[in-house]
């Protein structure tokens, strides 16, 4: 596959037989890729970390919202603080702080639709990779074998739109990965695949 720079690359192509999911039983694909984004988008460097071959799956559409809501309501939060320090107890230096936070999370808002586009993820023979970020770009490889907890949670605000983040923990803490913005069913079909796949691997089978 030939990637060229900031070019969309397809999320999901024919399934292999090295493709833990593709072997699963039929619906796999369509649970994990149900309401997701089509493409991964890469950085424009010639320099930036390659995808590679295999099925890229990304995250739902919805965590978007549901980061827009959450980013929203904390800076209704600074706002507020802010507005009762400066205006209502008189200290005027709250207002450099509470602009430079205002400021950033804007700035965050701004990339946040690209930054959720560049979140995949790629079931391997022998290893999870999930890849993330366009500035600073993450890739990890977490083995199959290596895996000792994938863990599901979720908060209120996401229970809401039903998504949820699968975390991925590991012996070693820096390969430990956490998945954001799956669909309930998503994280709950790859947990069990994991938790299968892991098994197999442990017991030599």
């Amino acid at each position: 596959m030939t990637i060229s720079p900031d070019q969309p690359t397809p999320a999901s192509d024919s399934p292999t037989a090295t493709d833990p999911v593709a072997a699963a039983p039929a619906g796999g694909d369509e649970t994990l890729d149900a309401g997701t984004y089509d493409v991964v988008v890469e950085p424009r460097s010639e320099n930036r970390l390659p995808l590679g071959d295999g099925t890229w799956h990304q995250i739902s559409r919805k965590y978007i919202v549901v980061q827009l809501i959450s980013n929203a309501l904390f800076l209704a939060l600074v706002v507020a603080a802010a507005v009762v320090l400066g205006l209502v107890l008189n200290q005027a230096w709250v207002w450099i702080p509470a602009a430079a936070v205002v400021a950033v999370t804007l700035v965050t808002l701004i990339v946040l639709p690209r930054q959720a586009r560049s979140i995949g993820y790629q079931l391997r023979d022998d290893d999870l990779v999930f890849r993330r970020g366009i500035l600073w770009q993450r890739m990890v490889a977490v083995p199959y074998g290596r895996m000792q907890l994938v863990d599901i949670t979720h908060g209120p605000l996401d229970r809401g739109f039903g998504i949820a983040q699968l975390k991925l923990v590991t012996a070693a803490a820096a390969t430990g990965v956490t998945i954001p913005g799956l669909t309930q069913a998503a994280a709950e079909r790859l947990r069990d695949t994991l938790i299968d796949v892991a098994e197999t691997r442990r017991t030599g089978l």
